[in-house]
């Protein structure tokens, strides 16, 4: 299949060009600079160097194409999904070309067992989702929408980074963010490049949350990073982190991804977080 992948240059994306190229696909990195275009060439990759937000632009290149998944992103609101979902609509809508949407576990806020039918609460960072989603999933685009949990790559790569690399006291222990009791819902950079894979060939349409069924808590974590860790506070997280990403992080998350399991054949088997934290 000749694939279009947006965002190839990231933790996830790069995890999902070389799942894609394992598999057998040729692919499309559309990127926005010459820089970029040389790090997915040499993930095995042709370069295709653009403006993505262009509807335009990507239209045409989509038409060209089998499938397409969009990995890029945008921490500025909702303006690239809404760009991307009507330039796959309008290349897509009516045909058997299959498209992979990326989403969030947060949008679903916090709960013990998060399941793809459950009521979203989003945290006011995520908010902005389910208009391209809803947009996407309903239109006559053969879709699915990723949600992936916390990323991690080798050594804890990716937003678990914020964790070990916080703020340390007067004894030098770790300062979690906040109590550090809540839970977060995981999953490896290489499982989830697996899945993005699973859903582009065998998923008809619909909404997979992308977990590894390791759901550690942060003091969990932090004492797999640390000799020694405090407890902090959801002000001090707001604060350092920003009030919106400080919120998200501070949901209390449980997932298993027994959907992507069942129905696509899903089999997360990297190490755990907590491993990878631990050396």
């Amino acid at each position: 299949m000749r694939v279009l992948l947006t965002g190839g240059t990231g933790l996830i994306g790069s995890a999902t060009l070389q799942a894609l190229r394992d598999s057998g696909h040729e692919v499309i990195a559309a990127v926005r600079s010459d820089s970029s275009a040389q790090t997915v060439a040499a993930g095995g990759a042709t370069p295709l160097v653009g403006d993505i937000t262009d509807v335009a632009w990507l239209t045409e290149q989509l038409r060209g194409v089998d499938g397409a998944v969009h990995l890029a992103a945008d921490n500025r609101g909702p303006a690239m999904d809404e760009a991307v979902t009507d330039a796959v609509i309008a290349a897509f809508d009516g045909t058997d070309k299959p498209y992979v949407h990326t989403g969030g576990v947060w949008v679903w806020g916090s709960g013990s067992d998060l399941s793809e039918d459950d009521p979203q609460n989003p945290p006011a960072i995520t908010a902005w989702r389910s208009g391209p989603e809803t947009k996407i999933l309903q239109s006559g685009v053969k879709a699915s929408l990723v949600a992936p949990g916390i990323v991690y790559g080798a050594g804890g790569e990716g937003i678990p980074r914020m964790l070990v690399d916080g703020p340390r006291d007067e004894s030098g222990a770790l300062t979690l963010i906040g109590t550090g009791e809540q839970h977060w819902t995981t999953v490896a950079a290489s499982d989830l490049g697996e899945l993005y894979v699973l859903a582009l060939e065998r998923s008809s349409g619909g909404t997979y949350i992308g977990a590894s069924g390791q759901n550690p808590t942060v003091r969990e974590l932090g004492e797999a990073a640390a000799d020694s860790v405090v407890a902090g506070s959801a002000d001090e997280a707001r604060e350092r982190l920003g009030e919106g990403f400080g919120d998200a992080l501070l949901l209390d998350q449980q997932a298993s991804g027994a959907k992507a399991r069942s129905e696509l054949g899903w089999e997360p088997n990297a190490r755990s977080l907590v491993e990878e934290l631990r050396g």
